[in-house]
């Protein structure tokens, strides 16, 4: 048997090139899926200022609770189970000071404090990012010794107005010792004298450094009665572990003193895990689609082979033992190379996500055996079904009409696959209502590519049905041209299993294309929308720095003719368990300011200790309830509730007081002031002339920045979606160019009857133009109904947003690549001796 694999495989190079293309990509892909998936789960984060401390203690950086779920078993009993969760903090949890006293109180415990909070150097005219554009993070110079940071040259800081920077940022900001420089960080900013130049003995290259005294640090980072961490020297885990217990404190050693520093990678770790999840599984159900088409395809090229075999004796289980081995050999050749090329195409989407800045560059690649095993049998598994579910039709021949099975095509569909065809419609269908309640993008984005490819799935069940139809509808006027649209129709009719196996994928490159690029258009459409309708701002202050500073604000509310000025504020807070994008808005005058289309209560109420809330986010809650809120940093407290609002997408699930918000955030400066009053730039430029990186524009400025924030988002999308969109397109140009080589006999029969190579390559256009027009009605058939319904639950309309000249890009691509696929291979076959081929040379 083994050796009548082989020979096949030989024989039937075109489809066991395809057949192994196809395997490969998928292996790739789901390869590369399984790293990233495991770097959420268990990527390292290597310490770097903590890189010298053997112990840290800090806060939890996580919020927990405990869900219980109760179930009546009957019979009056009742089981009851609780589980814990946890989800990562979007701000730095603080530690009470007090924990440092029991540090203290260790035999032999040395014990630095660690204060951290944003601080920019300016130079140039403009703010300076820390190294490869990574924060620049302020210190006490005592916590120099963690890492350890050690002087260059020059001396530590004395007075308020010293600073030490680290060496990489002072040669890149052209600074030496006793010269000064202005550094702006969470109040007014400030010039400062240089004092020492310091390198550190580990490597740090995902942060910058400034060190300043310790009352000037505690100045700055405004946090009284609290630290970022603590570093212990001099006694161990145990030790130290013993004196906190009973209170909130974190102990941490090892690798995990990394993601103490980094707070921001535990985050990126839920991010990353949940959109490796979701691509790797959207991933596996294309594979399915591709490689079972692929087969189906190679297997449908071989009827005649096979019906030969029955024949002359072999039996179904025979039939279906060779093709799965040769099913089972492909995917053992491709799984290979593609898994392990998975990891270097994984570090390059890492390397893309952290310049978009969805995941900091401290989360370190997952690397191990287990994606790959993984990717292997993944690879392997889909190459068998595909197998088995494409050969057991064939195996059923009967050997008497075995012959006639291979010389005419079958024209009805089994039972089964009719049956499944019908239940994937109605599990598409009732996918998309489903996302027509779903109103937050985390939950509806997995479900709306699920929805697509659910409707996929049914119409390459239904598909020589649907293609059978669509072939009748077009063959009247395709008959109106003589030669090549005449035998185009023709063809198409007689063919249309085939022609079936080449819409599918190319169905699926323009609904899967189509849908990934239209939610994010439909998303920021409907923001921006939102956005302007309710931004009555007549002009933005905003940062190019750390922020806008209070003092500046102010100094704003002073300008002549100025009515209102807004600081704005974005974090992320919990309210309950859910958690909710939240803006924190300076109360005073907010309501002139800002309209987010109030339905409930008012916005005039909005105030310290109050809370408004979206209609998607307040859940059935009244005004005057009390809301239990955890803010970003893992304090939790109560809101009152005074308005309830409808445009979430323009203006976040949450709005606050900016006062609550700005001592639970890492950066506490404004990202932008908004300002109402009749007033001109000018003015407002001279009121902030001393404050520097600070621009003024319209209220269009302040729009652009929003829609800067979702064009990063739609293009994190699609890196991830990317590699589907290409693994698509290379299954269209397999397949059609499997069903071109295919046609050797026909081609060869048709130049013998004196058709000329100019009148074949007209009846392959115009068979690609009905191959492509039916490919485009069912595949933006799929993506509309499934975009319709997302814009219905997430935007409140039926009517997705939708770019005609992008859409033209995308049919025009699915041409390109069906012209490329088409004309090359049929130029090969056409250069063939058509007397050679007619005899069955191959």
């Amino acid at each position: 048997m083994f050796r009548l694999v082989l020979a096949t495989l030989r024989v039937r190079k075109g489809s066991a090139i395809a057949g192994f293309l196809a395997l490969f990509c998928a292996a790739l892909i789901v390869g590369a899926c399984g790293v990233l998936l495991e770097t959420g789960i268990r990527g390292a984060i290597p310490a770097e200022r903590y890189s010298g401390t053997p112990v840290v203690v800090a806060a939890d950086q996580q919020i927990r609770w405990t869900e219980t779920k109760v179930k009546d078993k009957g019979d009056g009993e009742v089981k009851t189970k609780s589980k814990e969760k946890a989800k990562a903090l979007s701000e730095r949890a603080w530690l009470p000071t007090s924990v440092g006293d029991k540090l203290a109180a260790v035999p032999g415990a040395q014990v630095i404090e660690d204060l951290i909070f944003p601080a920019d150097v300016l130079a140039d005219g403009g703010f300076l990012p820390g190294v490869d554009g990574n924060p620049t993070w302020g210190h006490g110079w005592s916590s120099a010794a963690l890492t350890p940071y050690v002087l260059a040259s020059g001396a530590e800081p004395r007075g308020d107005g010293d600073v030490v920077i680290d060496a990489e940022l002072a040669d890149r900001a052209g600074l030496e010792v006793g010269d000064e420089t202005v550094v702006q960080s969470t109040s007014t900013p400030k010039t400062y004298r240089v004092t020492g130049i310091a390198r550190p003995e580990a490597t740090v290259d995902q942060q910058s450094a400034l060190f300043f005294t310790a009352g000037e640090a505690r100045r700055l980072a405004g946090h009284d009665g609290t630290v970022s961490a603590y570093g212990v020297f001099g006694a161990g885990r145990d030790q130290v572990e013993a004196a906190v217990a009973g209170t909130e404190a974190v102990v941490s050693s090892g690798d995990e003193r990394g993601a103490v520093e980094f707070v921001d990678a535990a985050s990126a770790r839920v991010k990353l895990t949940s959109m490796g999840g979701a691509l790797a599984g959207t991933s596996l159900i294309v594979a399915m689609l591709v490689v079972v088409g692929t087969f189906a395809l190679a297997v449908q090229q071989r009827y005649r082979e096979l019906a030969m075999l029955r024949a002359i004796g072999a039996t179904p289980r025979q039939v279906r033992k060779m093709i799965s081995r040769e099913a089972l050999l492909l995917g053992v050749l491709a799984a290979i190379p593609g898994a392990l090329l998975g990891i270097p195409l994984a570090s390059v989407i890492r390397a893309k996500f952290v310049s978009l800045g969805t995941i900091p560059d401290s989360l370190q690649l997952a690397r191990s055996p287990f994606p790959i095993i993984a990717a292997m049998a993944a690879t392997v598994g889909a190459a068998f079904i595909a197998a088995r579910v494409t050969a057991r039709r064939t195996a059923r021949i009967r050997p008497a009409e075995a012959l006639a099975e291979a010389a005419i095509e079958r024209r009805t569909l089994g039972l089964g696959r009719v049956l499944a065809g019908l239940i994937f419609t109605v599990l598409a269908a009732c996918i998309t209502l489903l996302l027509t309640v779903l109103h937050t993008e985390p939950a509806a984005m997995p479900v709306t590519y699920l929805s697509v490819l659910m409707w996929m799935v049914a119409l390459s069940l239904l598909g020589p049905y649907l293609t059978r139809g669509a072939i009748g509808l077009l063959g009247v006027p395709l008959r109106a041209f003589p030669v090549g649209g005449f035998l185009a129709a023709l063809n198409s009719k007689a063919n249309s299993r085939r022609v079936a196996s080449v819409i599918t994928p190319l169905a699926l490159l323009i609904g899967m294309t189509s849908t990934i690029l239209f939610v994010p258009v439909t998303l920021s459409d409907a923001a921006a929308d939102e956005m302007k309708a309710g931004m009555k701002a007549d002009y933005v202050v905003a940062s190019l720095g750390s922020g806008v500073p209070a003092p500046a604000a102010e100094a704003l509310r002073g300008t002549p003719g100025v009515t209102s000025v807004t600081e704005v504020l974005n974090t992320t807070i919990w309210a309950g368990q859910d958690k909710r994008s939240a803006q924190g808005l300076s109360s005073a005058g907010v309501a002139t300011v800002v309209d987010p289309e109030v339905t409930t209560g008012s916005l005039e109420k909005l105030a310290p200790g109050s809370i408004a809330m979206s209609d998607l986010a307040v859940q059935g809650r009244k005004i005057g309830d009390t809301v239990p809120v955890t803010m970003g940093d893992g304090v939790e407290t109560k809101f009152q509730l005074v308005a309830v609002y409808g445009r979430a997408l323009g203006f976040g699930d949450v709005l606050l007081a900016h006062e609550d918000v700005v001592g639970h955030v890492d950066a506490p400066l404004a990202r932008t002031v908004l300002i109402k009053g009749d007033v001109s730039p000018d003015q407002l430029r001279d009121r902030v002339k001393d404050f520097p990186g600070l621009m003024v524009t319209d209220r269009s400025g302040f729009q652009e920045a929003q829609a800067e924030r979702q064009q990063t988002n739609a293009e994190v999308n699609l890196v991830f979606m990317g590699l589907i969109i290409a693994f698509t397109a290379i299954a269209v140009v397999n397949t059609l160019a499997m069903a071109i080589v295919d046609r050797i006999r026909e081609f060869a029969l048709m130049r013998l009857v004196g058709t000329t190579r100019r009148q074949v390559f007209d009846v392959l256009h115009w068979e690609l133009g009905v191959i492509v027009l039916i490919a485009a009605a069912l595949g933006t058939g799929a993506a509309l109904l499934t975009l319709t319904g997302f814009s219905t639950g997430m935007v409140g309309s039926s009517t997705p947003s939708i770019s005609l000249g992008t859409y033209a890009v995308v049919l025009l691509g699915a041409l390109g690549l069906g012209l490329v696929a088409t004309i090359l291979p049929a130029r090969m076959v056409l250069r063939r001796n058509p007397a050679e081929d007619i005899n069955g040379r191959q």
